[in-house]
């Protein structure tokens, strides 16, 4: 029995003709509205390969041969820069696909994952959408997929571009705003690339959440990583690191363990149980920094708040 009737497109059709008709839509001329028709009718057609129709599982190959088509014609990329084109259902349209073809998986391989991996600027587009109200949603959804997958969220994360979050979540329209944050909150959990081999990445990613918990507009954040007791686990032991670079980083985490007026008991109970050897690791530590004031009284501010540290009373 043939995968395709008469009636249904098989998926280089659909491919070529949404293509087609997207150039179309670019020119925005007197072509454009019966190409915006075809747009929505190649992208419907497009959701039923991937979803499935009556309750029917759509057919592995079939979805196999629309993804090798929307790798090859570059027309994930097109959809994605020219959303803003593309009507209103057209861009949930465009939403679901992204996202059902994103999860797709063969075996332990994830296609999608490998295909943006080597075309990292989707992912900067799909960050810039927060700068354009009629598509920064549909672009926080597509967005927030794609950094559930380390490599992915790894690309934004050492990138100049992530940033921007900082201005995304300060911006006048609330519904982007609390978006944005939304989609920055899912880089909380920085532990793993903590805890990478690769000297840079430990470097970038300890800077970068130094840079985080310390900026005013992420309390929220900020408390929630100082209350767990295996973050701070992680930076006493950084605090050790062969390279002074990485314990100098590890160091401005560190106090923000330290400084907090509110330290849960998990967090105290280890500062505690660790007091005299941290107060005497932290005496010596670093004490080539003569030239630097501020780290030298931060460091010893930090060693009196270890020092004045008492048993609460049970």
């Amino acid at each position: 029995m043939p995968l395709f009737s008469k009636s249904h497109r098989n998926p280089a059709e659909i491919v070529k003709n949404l293509k087609d008709n997207m150039v179309i839509l670019e020119k925005q001329d007197k072509k454009t509205d019966k190409a915006s028709e075809e747009v929505s009718k190649s992208l419907q057609a497009m959701k039923e390969i991937l979803c499935g129709t009556n309750d029917k599982e759509p057919p592995t190959e079939v979805v196999a041969q629309l993804a090798q088509e929307l790798y090859n014609s570059g027309l994930l990329v097109t959809l994605i820069a020219d959303l803003q084109l593309i009507d209103f259902e057209g861009k949930k349209d465009v939403t679901q696909i992204f996202n059902n073809i994103l999860r797709r998986q063969i075996g332990t391989r994830s296609p999608t994952v490998e295909y943006i991996s080597a075309h990292p600027h989707i992912l900067f587009m799909l960050l810039k959408g927060y700068e354009a109200p009629q598509i920064a949603l549909r672009c926080g959804i597509m967005l927030r997929e794609c950094i559930r997958h380390e490599p992915l969220a790894k690309i934004v994360l050492f990138s100049d571009q992530f940033r921007d979050f900082f201005k995304y979540v300060e911006l006048s329209t609330f519904d982007i705003a609390s978006d944005a944050f939304a989609t920055f909150k899912i880089f909380e959990d920085y532990e793993k690339l903590l805890l990478s081999e690769n000297y840079v990445t430990k470097r970038q990613s300890l800077k970068l959440l130094g840079e985080l918990i310390l900026d005013r507009h992420n309390f929220a954040i900020m408390t929630k990583y100082i209350s767990r007791p295996e973050n701070l686990k992680l930076m006493m032991n950084l605090l050790r690191d062969k390279s002074p670079n990485i314990q100098f980083e590890a160091f401005h985490v560190f106090k923000v363990f330290v400084a907090s007026p509110h330290k849960t008991q998990p967090i105290v109970e280890i500062l505690l149980k660790n007091q005299p050897k941290l107060i005497e690791f932290l005496s010596s530590f670093q004490k080539e920094r003569t030239d630097d004031e501020q780290f030298t009284d931060e460091k010893n501010y930090l060693i009196k708040q270890i020092r004045d540290l008492k048993k609460t009373a049970p």
